[in-house]
């Protein structure tokens, strides 16, 4: 199911009504009751989101302790991951210590909260900009008198320094009981509709940054041997000394040390991926000293238009759902005469028979497919060569910008 909702304690109708609001988004959920002992999936394969409910002081009288538990490396997981979390009430402070914060409950909590306000910072989180105040009388569940700097405070009190925060940019810990016997407040319904729709547009890099981070340990050590092939492609940019040169989707940044040679000591190689893990396996294997790394969406760049002398892209064109708009972000960032080098160290036709298919003549690959895929989103193909040992793309930004297509 994409939104696995793990439960901590007995809720009551609480767990219903929270089913009923997912289901109202068109998010289907699946509820582990981990307080009845019924085991948490062993990874987050399918699991587009998390919601955490129910009480942490109930899981503490396990014998097995909270901080070894499955369903603690479930969220360590999806924390590392970037899997959309969502930690209700008592939930709040399990997330925390998965987190590695020490969250100390607070007693009294539910007999008032002082004066509550949203912080600035809760003006441009993804979950609660534009939310109203908490309604009168909603009571937090759990306060933390402190939080670890990492983490981003949005709901405050006069009386504690959070009520809500959030871990990087996809968890979310908001202490407030999600309501009575008689279901949730109006203010939980309308969190968790803005959770389910955040996680319905983050599915896709859910999935990606998912499939990714299983794998970023063993990337380098699997595939070191098409460096020199890498270096070969990085060649055919023609890129100048001084020039600004993009490595997109880069992995572990194999592509890094030649855009760096080929740019000099004067040059600028930034390395740009989705998933954080690969940039780690990246920093790891030394390619921070070729460049800078990045975490960021290919198709909403945080450059600046015409910033950009070279793209080199392995392996990631054909994958996104939405490659016009990629191509078109692309030239956005590029210079006019700027480069685009799409590249694979396998040809078209090796890698549909060792995934034992035919080629499709669809595939966005095909030089009669990908000529106007270009010409249509501000770019000239230049030279095309699928080969048996490798494909290789180079494209010329256009001097106008390509019109945009309705």
């Amino acid at each position: 199911m994409p939104v696995t909702v793990l439960q901590y304690g007995p809720q009551g109708d609480l767990t219903s009504a929270v089913d009923s609001t997912l289901a109202t988004t068109g998010l289907g959920s699946r509820t582990i009751r981990l307080w009845a002992h019924e085991p948490p999936p062993a990874d987050l394969t399918g699991i587009d989101g998390l919601i955490i409910l129910g009480s942490a002081r109930h899981e503490e009288a396990d014998g097995d302790g909270l901080a070894r538990t499955a369903h603690i490396a479930l969220l360590r997981s999806a924390l590392r991951t970037g899997v959309p979390v969502l930690a209700a009430g008592d939930g709040a402070r399990v997330l925390a210590m998965a987190a590695g914060y020490t969250a100390q409950m607070e007693h009294g909590l539910r007999d008032g909260c002082g004066v509550v306000t949203l912080t600035p910072t809760a003006d441009a989180d993804p979950l609660l900009a534009g939310a109203a105040l908490p309604a009168s009388g909603l009571q937090p569940a759990a306060g933390f008198e402190e939080l670890a700097r990492e983490a981003m405070t949005l709901v405050a009190c006069d009386l504690h320094t959070a009520h809500a925060f959030r871990i990087g940019g996809s968890a979310w810990g908001v202490a407030f009981q999600l309501g009575h016997e008689s279901g949730l407040t109006p203010w939980w319904q309308g969190v968790i509709n803005r959770f389910a729709a955040l996680v319905s547009a983050r599915a896709e890099h859910t999935a990606t940054r998912a499939f990714f981070t299983r794998r970023a340990d063993a990337w380098e050590e699997r595939f070191a041997y098409q460096t020199p092939a890498y270096a070969a492609a990085v060649a055919r940019m023609h890129l100048r000394p001084g020039g600004r040169a993009v490595d997109l989707g880069c992995g572990t940044g194999r592509a890094m040390p030649a855009l760096r040679t080929h740019v000099g000591d004067t040059g600028t190689v930034l390395g740009i991926d989705l998933t954080p893990a690969m940039l780690t396996a990246a920093g790891r294997h030394g390619r921070a000293r070729y460049g800078n790394l990045l975490a960021a969406d290919c198709t909403r760049l945080p450059l600046p238009a015409a910033s950009v002398d070279g793209i080199f892209s392995a392996g990631l064109l054909d994958h996104l759902p939405d490659p016009h708009t990629a191509l078109r972000e692309w030239a956005r960032i590029s210079a006019p005469g700027g480069t685009l080098l799409l590249f694979h160290p396998s040809g078209r036709a090796e890698r549909a028979a060792r995934h034992g298919r035919a080629l499709d003549p669809a595939d966005l690959l095909a030089e009669p497919n990908l000529r106007p895929a270009l010409e249509t989103t501000g770019w000239v193909l230049s030279e095309y060569e699928d080969a048996v040992g490798h494909f290789l793309a180079r494209a010329t930004r256009t001097i106008q910008p390509a019109p945009v297509r309705s």
